[in-house]
């Protein structure tokens, strides 16, 4: 039986704060139907928190407005994980950021190991931001700040 947790473990906690791929699963607003989004903006508050940014024009924040309940895949520490839980907007502008960018907040009410039985992930994914590397890391950094102010 896979594990349940009601917050995040340490490790993964450990793992969301550095530049991870992780999948967003909201409720689509006209359709209600899945939706998954991959962002990239995310890190901890603590164990029953998660913050994330995402652009001002992400249907994301349509769909959050509509129906607070998302779902965030991880693929880490050999396993996959869905972080279940209810999110809100903290801010519509975050202050420091170049970018019009929304800062959300999801407080995590269980976090599920959804990995198929008898497996590991071998390899996490990994991805390469494809625009100038010192602006991406200037602009990360400030994502970052302003996501734990």
């Amino acid at each position: 039986m896979p594990a349940v947790l009601e917050g995040l473990s340490p490790e993964l906690m450990a793992h969301l704060d550095g530049e991870k791929l992780v999948l967003l699963s909201t409720i689509e607003k006209e359709t209600a139907s899945p939706n998954v989004t991959a962002i990239s903006w995310v890190k901890t508050k603590d164990d029953k928190h998660i913050r994330f940014a995402v652009t001002r024009d992400s249907r994301i924040i349509h769909n959050i407005k509509n129906n607070p309940q998302v779902v965030l895949c991880v693929i880490a520490l050999e396993s996959v994980y869905s972080i279940a839980g209810t999110c809100s907007i903290l801010t519509e502008e975050m202050n420091g950021v170049p970018l019009k960018l929304v800062k959300f907040e999801v407080h995590v009410d269980k976090v599920f190991e959804s990995m198929f039985w008898g497996a590991k992930i071998i390899q996490e994914p990994l991805f390469e931001k494809t625009y100038n590397p010192k602006k991406a890391k200037e602009l990360d950094e400030k994502v970052y700040q302003a996501l734990m102010s």
